[in-house]
């Protein structure tokens, strides 16, 4: 298991210069990317970068949320409630009260598949991984304790190599981001 600290993460530039994302993890096949994990702060309204060729799920980790417009859809997105788009699509986000910090999971549907769940405590969860699958557990609020010697806080991600047990107290929120990838295609 790999434990990614928020306090470890490097803002960069978004691709558009808009605002700052913080890289999280991320895989590549011959150099192209095939999904990322990513947190990114959104301080004003704005185009989204594109990504072409790859779909995205938004979940709003801080902040009110906010509004993605498209010019053929309209997305609410709330806080703790992912939202999945795609990434050719030109969005604009109005933000609804307030600066937002999103945790963006982004993957191309060739290679492989993703999904976003929320878990709140208290829970007890066990987590299976595969060769083929890549697991992540984003802490929310409260804490996360993975088996019996890691804890998660707000902000930090563990990557899971193995089967792990998770334990949540009332209050403690955690993604479970689940990144499956497609065999045919690896």
């Amino acid at each position: 298991m790999k434990t990614i600290r928020n306090s470890d993460l490097v803002e960069v530039p978004w691709k558009n210069g808009g605002g700052v994302t913080r890289d999280i993890s991320s895989a590549a096949v011959n150099g192209k990317l095939i999904w990322r994990i990513s947190m990114a702060d959104v301080a004003h309204d704005g185009a989204f970068s594109e990504f072409s060729g790859l779909q995205r799920i938004l979940t709003v980790i801080r902040g009110n949320g906010m509004v993605l417009e498209s010019s053929h859809n309209v997305l609410q997105a709330d806080p703790h409630k992912p939202v999945h788009f795609d990434g050719n699509t030109s969005v604009f986000a109005r933000l609804k009260s307030g600066a937002s910090t999103n945790l963006n999971v982004m993957f191309d549907p060739f290679y492989c598949d993703a999904d976003v769940t929320v878990i709140k405590g208290p829970s007890q969860e066990f987590m299976t991984t595969e060769e083929t699958k890549e697991v992540a557990v984003h802490c929310l609020s409260g804490t996360a304790h993975i088996d019996a010697d890691h804890v998660l806080q707000p902000g930090d991600t563990a990557m899971l190599s193995r089967p792990a047990a998770m334990s949540l107290d009332t209050g403690d929120a955690v993604l479970l981001i689940n990144i499956q990838h497609n065999t045919l295609n690896a």
